[in-house]
């Protein structure tokens, strides 16, 4: 690309806009990735009038300087929230992960850049909502045809989801990595934990254990009554959380073939914890969440647009 030249190729840009992180591609008509890029302007820095800038910030080198076509942005994730760009309201299950007809779009976009923001999806009972996953959800969809089961989605807050027939039936939401996070830095175990990365082997032994949490509080004692490593003490605690999490899922799965989507270090880890548990069954299928987002969101482009995925 020639220095102040759009970017050769630039049909659309895909944006997975998430709390702490801004992603986004650049995108060829025919659904090659010609660049990409990342901010940590996610959706909890910024204010309603922030979105604007901080998309053209990141995209500004691709449109070049001159006068050219508007290049549709296609986002998802949470700046449809209702503290986000503009709340994108939700489609309730069961449905299609994606309907992109029913997008957003937000006030304050640079006029080269018509955005749309694609809705999340809802549950009434149990209540449930999710935002972005829903997007990775059309992306694994995309990828493997036909296939069905039970998707698990590692995070802050993970998701579980049923899909049957290219449809979302169900799903559920397990605080686990944010319990990780109030334990580890605000509870009785920060004695224990005081940052450390968790020790593989001790995670290991705590999520094959299924104490879950009526074990949390051995994480202090242990390190009271003899000499425990802070690793040793964070790896305890993050198995205990996982299996926790696992266990509680089972009849949410009920047998059914499971995927693992999410950041490749998450749904190693989670891949291990249900290994220690044993069980059998075949060993899950595991997709890289970034990949799966940008699948969802070509999907929803091609779809806009009446062109095969």
């Amino acid at each position: 690309m020639r220095m102040g030249a759009r970017l050769d190729g630039l049909d659309w840009i895909a944006a997975d806009w998430g709390t702490s992180r801004l992603r986004v591609w650049a995108m060829a008509a025919d659904g090659r990735v010609l660049a990409g890029s990342a901010s940590d302007r996610g959706m909890g820095q910024l204010d309603r009038a922030g979105f604007g800038p901080a998309l053209l910030d990141i995209v500004a080198p691709w449109l070049g300087g001159g006068a050219s076509d508007p290049v549709p942005v296609l986002v998802c994730g949470m700046a449809g929230a209702r503290t986000g760009w503009v709340e994108a309201p939700y489609r309730a299950v069961p449905c299609t992960p994606l309907d992109p007809a029913r997008a957003t779009r937000p006030d304050g976009a640079d006029p080269r850049l018509p955005v749309l923001i694609l809705p999340g999806l809802s549950q009434s009972s149990p209540p449930d909502v999710m935002r972005g996953e829903e997007t990775q959800l059309a992306g694994l969809i995309a990828a493997r045809p036909g296939w069905e089961g039970v998707v698990c989605m590692p995070g802050t807050h993970s998701k579980w989801a049923r899909v049957r027939g290219g449809r979302v039936t169900a799903f559920r939401t397990f605080m686990t990595g944010e319990l990780y996070a109030l334990l580890a830095r605000q509870s009785v175990l920060r004695l224990s934990v005081a940052g450390a990365e968790p020790d593989p082997a001790a995670f290991d032994e705590a999520a094959a254990s299924g104490a879950g949490l009526a074990e949390l509080f051995s994480v202090r004692a242990a390190g009271l009554l003899g000499d425990v490593p802070a690793a040793a003490a964070a790896g305890r605690l993050s198995g205990l959380l996982v299996g926790a999490e696992i266990a509680a899922a089972e009849s949410f799965r009920g047998g059914a073939p499971l995927a693992l989507v999410g950041a490749p270090a998450l749904t190693s880890l989670y891949a291990r914890a249900l290994a220690a548990r044993g069980g059998g069954g075949d060993p899950p299928l595991i997709l890289d969440g970034s990949d799966m987002a940008l699948a969802g969101l070509a999907a929803a482009r091609a779809a806009l647009t009446k062109v095969p995925a």
